[in-house]
């Protein structure tokens, strides 16, 4: 009997939480930042790239940005050289932003440049790529929008097959 009232009591307080973190999401979207101040965002060295991050869900962060859009990764690559080479579920959007280059999207070289909308298919066991710049001396940019909701349905994993050529451990976020 005593366990049956600590199970329902858990399932009450689970509940509970629910509906707050549903009030808490709420308000967020009511009262949340709308413009995202780039020169306020700082450059990272990943293992991808030099990277500028404008968007990343609260779920993944300690001290998530509140801001009225949570669901969505946005973010800024700075590509010099060439990006690292990864495999991840596809259903990104990149829109090129300056210079121009090339991406080998699953063997297949594909060239852009700036104004140009590079978009990752979605594959079943994901979609390897890599980014290259034409012109060491003029550097190519682009931003990306995710939608994580498509990785997680998509069960999607992210495997580093090579790493940026100046990334390393002590350079990590």
């Amino acid at each position: 009997m005593v366990e049956r009232e600590r199970e329902r009591e858990r399932q009450r307080e689970y509940y509970e939480n629910i509906i707050q973190n549903t009030l808490d999401e709420r308000e967020r979207s009511y009262r949340g930042k709308v413009v995202v101040r780039g020169k306020e965002e700082p450059w990272v060295m990943t293992r991808q790239a030099l990277v500028k991050y404008y968007l990343w869900p609260s779920r993944h962060q300690d001290q998530p940005l509140q801001t009225v859009l949570d669901d969505w990764i946005v973010f800024v690559q700075d590509i010099q050289a060439h990006s690292g080479k990864h495999r991840h579920q596809g259903g990104l959007v990149i829109y090129i932003t300056e210079g121009e280059g090339y991406s080998i999207v699953e063997g297949e070289r594909h060239e852009w440049e700036a104004g140009d909308l590079l978009l990752l298919p979605l594959l079943p066991g994901g979609v390897e790529h890599q980014h290259f710049n034409k012109d060491d001396a003029v550097p190519a940019k682009w931003i990306a929008f995710i939608c994580p909701t498509l990785f997680s349905w998509g069960a999607s994993e992210m495997v580093q097959m090579e790493q940026h050529p100046e990334w390393t451990e002590a350079k990590r976020r």
